[in-house]
């Protein structure tokens, strides 16, 4: 295997095409610099100078190896400041797992200051539900995630990243949404309800039954996905308890009212990730994050 020196000193012969000046470019005697081309083609197992006593010139193998070299001593180069870059949370990447709801809320907001902070941190997404991306940070294969509680605080740090009020979606035009005040969860008796699913949107199916006292058999959709919960408003299929946030959806037809008897803030996203956690360039952002970013 020939050495970074050597090819150093054959790009240096290949482009003055002189060994007297390439010697004198590498700050070398021509017979040290004349050895290590003859290693260099020993090493390489073909010519790739033709010499005589007037000239050099390169050999087709040459001209392709020269090429090649060229690329090797540039990424040489650029391999140490890369090291050093990720190191320092300057470069590499962040994979980022978001729910759907936070989606059209704060990962874009999260992304801008990516963007700013991290220029050369490449992000890749992943959209899972929280339990998913607990998971796949615990396999190493998410370093970030935006979720809702529960989670092991054994295994997870957070960073409570924005609360916002549950709210109820109904179809405009809807008895709710003509009321002269605020709605009150007993005006909800036998109207019919598109919940969430316990399964597939735990957080906010344990959030509403606990914030609100249900009655199932009003329940006529079970959806897991905010936005076909909000489509199923507009559709006049029934009312929901959604997100402030899912106002940014711009759905047609759908008004969202605040009910008197239910509290502010109650709907929490968090940052969460590994405590193990050894991405340089995550800790960077969570510098950002913990500054008050959000």
């Amino acid at each position: 295997m020939f050495t970074l020196d050597q090819a150093k000193s054959f790009i240096a012969v290949a482009e003055e095409l002189h060994f007297g000046r390439a010697a004198e470019r590498l700050n070398m005697t021509q017979p040290p610099l004349s050895r290590q081309i003859q290693k260099l083609e020993r090493s390489v197992g073909v010519e790739l100078l033709e010499r005589d006593n007037r000239k050099v010139s390169l050999t087709p193998a040459g001209r392709a190896f020269l090429a090649e070299a060229r690329k090797l001593i540039v990424a040489a180069e650029r391999a140490p400041k890369t090291a050093q870059r990720i190191a320092a949370g300057k470069s590499g990447q962040l994979r980022v797992g978001f729910t759907a709801a936070s989606g059209f809320s704060l990962l874009g907001p999260l992304l801008a200051e990516i963007a700013a902070e991290l220029p050369d941190v490449d992000v890749e997404l992943q959209e899972l539900v929280t339990g998913d991306q607990l998971a796949a940070i615990s396999d190493g294969d998410l370093d970030l995630g935006l979720a809702r509680p529960a989670f092991d605080e054994d295994l997870f740090e957070s960073h409570l990243l924005f609360t916002e009020d549950l709210l109820l979606a109904v179809p405009i035009g809807h008895v709710l949404d003509g009321l002269n005040r605020a709605p009150v969860v007993a005006d909800l008796k036998n109207i019919p309800l598109i919940m969430h699913s316990p399964i597939q949107a735990r957080y906010f199916y344990d959030l509403v039954v606990r914030t609100v006292p249900i009655e199932h058999a009003n329940v006529v959709h079970t959806v897991s996905q905010i936005l076909t919960m909000v489509a199923l408003v507009a559709a006049g299929r029934g009312v929901a308890f959604v997100p402030e946030s899912a106002k940014l959806l711009g759905m047609a037809g759908v008004s969202y009212l605040r009910l008197a008897d239910v509290e502010s803030d109650v709907v929490e996203l968090y940052a969460i990730w590994s405590r193990e956690m050894r991405n340089p360039a995550l800790g960077r952002l969570l510098g950002v994050i913990r500054s008050g970013w959000a």
